[in-house]
């Protein structure tokens, strides 16, 4: 996996519930997971912009409901800063569905915008993604 060029704050706990933002068939989705997330003993991992998490299906298509899916974190509400000096928010936290262990997304197109940290560390996200911010 690729660096992030920009201090990114951990903004998402475990257990946190979600908006699948791609066009899978999940609609809302759970934290399950973060995968190659480097934390410490004895405290619970979070998840922040860019990071590949795995998630479990609450609402969306009945043959999705339940199943455990990878996804990468595309949106989040807790503020991080960038290199330049800039603070980013968006207004909710969102995610995309992953079909493989490669990043391949399951969607074939994302609704709102895409943070660049994840345009950098995730391309083939990045060519489905409608807007970049």
């Amino acid at each position: 996996m690729k660096a992030v060029s920009s201090r990114t704050t951990a903004g998402i706990n475990i257990g946190a519930k979600m908006i699948a933002a791609d066009n899978s068939g999940a609609k809302i989705v759970r934290i399950v997971s973060v995968k190659r997330g480097k934390g410490r003993k004895g405290k619970q991992q979070c998840a922040k912009v860019g990071d590949w998490v795995k998630v479990a299906v609450k609402k969306g298509n009945p043959d999705m409901k339940g199943k455990v899916f990878d996804a990468i974190l595309i949106r989040q509400k807790k503020s991080w800063r960038r290199l330049t000096g800039e603070r980013v928010a968006f207004e909710d936290n969102a995610v995309a569905l992953l079909k493989d262990e490669k990043g391949n997304p399951k969607g074939t197109q994302i609704k709102g915008p895409v943070s660049k940290e994840v345009l950098e560390r995730w391309p083939q996200v990045a060519k489905i993604a409608s807007m970049m911010y």
